[in-house]
């Protein structure tokens, strides 16, 4: 399998995630990517969408979380391991700081997991140049008189930051495909509040080191952490989870179809392993139908983008 860097370099805001309308997270889902790409598919005839989920289905196409990137320096999710550092037990300072760190630097992988990064340095590097969450009061208007405010949160990237995707293939047809879809979805963008503008990006690319290449590629290490949010399937499950160290969380929301039902329905939660997690076995995960006797599958994408951490 080949793998391309595709950055989503943000040209306005963009509200994702929590249950609240007045707050926000940055990092966006495998499952919501490959949603927002299922519409995209569906513009272009059912036997389109269908082509795509079935490659993915297959494993011909995968897809990582939306990871931050801070100019030429891509993020990873911090590797779900117990770190041995060279500072002493006693260090109360060092401990919250590896607690805290939610995203490593590409290149500095090795040195996180040698305990040899400097974990305050790179959190306060992160945390100034990311972006900024922005709290905004709009009003709903209700009749001719009556308006209501409500409080929106969004998250705006700095210059020269925002969230890039590694995408895996095996026929560069399908890369192209998957290229011509996201440029698409810039346009209308991503998340919530799109009708408010929020969301739109344009498509760059990047590159990623040797080294990541090398691991993206492995078949034979003994640790692998996963950059999506997946879930193995049913027989997967005994296997995957020996030794396995991950957290769980809950996947919901609702469907966003007009042909699916006559009211708004609610996709079934799926509970799924935060990306990070980190396995010595690797498995296939799967595609779930998250639906609820609607007209049509609702798909909830939950297959892993093996990453070796240890060989």
């Amino acid at each position: 399998m080949e793998y391309k860097i595709l950055k989503f370099a943000f040209t306005t805001g963009v509200h994702f995630g929590k249950r609240t309308l007045d707050d926000t997270e940055f990092a966006l889902g495998a499952d919501t990517i490959f949603s927002a790409l299922c519409q995209e598919y569906l513009k272009q005839g059912e036997q389109e969408l269908k082509s795509f989920v079935e490659k993915a289905a297959a494993g011909a196409i995968r897809i990582s979380d939306a990871l931050p990137y801070i100019g030429d320096t891509f993020y990873l999710p911090k590797p779900m391991l117990r770190i041995e550092t060279e500072q002493k037990d006693g260090d109360s300072g060092i401990k919250k700081a590896y607690k805290k760190l939610s995203y490593v630097p590409a290149q500095k992988l090795q040195q996180y997991l040698d305990g040899t990064l400097d974990v305050k340095q790179e959190s306060d590097r992160f945390k100034k140049g990311l972006g900024n969450k922005v709290i905004k009061v709009s009003a709903a208007v209700r009749g001719e008189e009556e308006t209501l405010p409500y409080r929106v949160g969004a998250y705006y990237f700095k210059p020269q930051s925002g969230l890039y995707l590694i995408l895996g293939y095996e026929r560069n047809e399908d890369a192209i495909e998957v290229e011509d879809s996201l440029s698409a979805l810039g346009l209308s963008g991503i998340g919530g509040k799109k009708t408010a503008g929020l969301g739109r990006f344009e498509l760059k690319y990047g590159t990623f080191s040797e080294d990541m290449i090398k691991r993206l590629k492995s078949e034979h290490g003994s640790v692998y952490m996963s950059l999506s949010l997946s879930l193995p399937a049913l027989e997967e499950l005994e296997e995957a989870l020996q030794e396995a160290r991950y957290l769980l969380v809950k996947r919901s929301g609702f469907v966003m179809s007009e042909n699916y039902a006559t009211e708004q329905s609610r996709k079934r939660d799926l509970y799924v392993f935060q990306s990070g997690a980190c396995f010595h076995r690797k498995f296939e995960g799967d595609i779930y139908d998250v639906g609820d006797r609607g007209a049509h599958p609702v798909y909830r994408y939950a297959k892993p983008l093996f990453l070796e951490v240890r060989s």
